[in-house]
């Protein structure tokens, strides 16, 4: 989301050179985008316009490629976010995130950024070995 809206932390998404994102993104981010327009945080069609360019950034255009990896979920990833349900005692969405990262990683090593900004979550991810982006929150 911060891709997309001036939350607080929105400048140490946008400063990453590359993002890989669950699949489950392809509906969180449009669903999050929408809910800020239903509580007036956003103009219809502000929010119309931002859900466009997430599109834009996920698919691709026809002039760029997708700004970021939409990792596919496979049952190995539903099975690790069932286990840190378990484990770190988070929601659903969150522990998906979190096995969504784990399986980059396992295909990449150098991917060891986790960027994050609810508390729970951060929590499990420096527990399971990512940098965290921010370094810290206010």
């Amino acid at each position: 989301m911060k891709l997309y809206s001036d939350e607080p932390g929105h400048e140490h998404v946008r400063a990453l050179a590359s993002v890989a994102v669950a699949q489950l993104a392809r509906v969180e981010v449009p669903a999050a985008l929408w809910r800020k327009q239903r509580l007036g945080e956003l103009s219809a069609d502000d929010a119309g316009l931002l859900a466009a360019d997430f599109e834009a950034d996920y698919f691709g255009t026809n002039s760029e490629p997708p700004r970021f990896v939409a990792v596919a979920m496979t049952t190995g990833t539903l099975d690790d976010a069932a286990r840190l349900c378990a484990s770190h005692g988070l929601r659903a969405y969150d522990a998906v995130q979190l096995a969504t990262a784990l399986a980059v990683r396992q295909a990449d090593e150098s991917c060891t950024a986790f960027a994050v900004f609810d508390r729970s979550l951060r929590r499990a991810a420096a527990a399971e070995g990512f940098d965290l982006v921010p370094v810290s929150l206010p």
